[in-house]
């Protein structure tokens, strides 16, 4: 059964899962909130698919000097060493289940990886008063079993949220819930708010 992480709250993937853990998947949902106004202006015209949002999950790696080593995002699917995959860019949130994931062999992360960082951005540049059903989940890739979920407080007026660290820690691989809001449309916008909690 997974676990419902609070935000600050730290975890071990290993002994929540009950197995070693080879490869994780963190999966990433959201909804766009549905507005009556919106939807009368597109019945009597000037309608702008103001019900659609495009937010973006990316990864980024650190060493132990917490300098960049890779970035993962909608601009660079695959890391350099191949143990990270991004799925695909979801531009509206549209769908059930998971709108973007991100795919860890975590036995594959070079060991100079200290961490890994997850954040979600809105690219359109709406604020997460437009979002709704949010939230963040690492699954077990070899049985798909969810092992943690952190549902988000999108409610606000930022722009981007900085949703968990997975890193290493005496030997195993450990995550932290952070769930801190942030200002940017990319990756690279929210990177000197990311730094903070390393």
């Amino acid at each position: 059964m997974a676990i419902n992480l609070q935000k600050g709250q730290k975890i071990s993937l290993s002994k929540e899962s009950g197995t070693t853990l080879s490869r994780v998947v963190m999966g990433l949902g959201w909804d766009a909130k549905k507005s009556s106004v919106g939807l009368l202006k597109g019945m009597f015209g000037g309608g702008n698919n103001s019900n659609e949002i495009d937010l973006d999950a990316s990864c980024m790696l650190f060493n132990d000097q917490n300098m960049v080593v890779d970035t993962i995002y909608f601009g660079q699917l695959k890391s350099r060493d191949g143990s990270i995959i991004h799925t695909g860019d979801n531009r509206t949130g549209a769908g059930d289940g998971d709108d973007e994931q991100i795919i860890v062999d975590l036995d594959k992360v070079p060991e100079t990886v200290k961490s890994l960082v997850f954040t979600v951005s809105s690219y359109t540049g709406q604020t997460f008063d437009t979002v709704e059903n949010a939230y963040c989940r690492i699954i077990d890739n070899s049985n798909n079993n969810e092992i943690a979920r952190y549902t988000l407080s999108a409610q606000g007026s930022h722009t981007a949220q900085i949703l968990a660290k997975v890193y290493r820690h005496n030997g195993e691989w450990k995550m932290h819930a952070i769930g801190e809001n942030g200002t940017g449309r990319t990756i690279a916008d929210i990177l000197p708010q990311i730094i903070v909690h390393l």
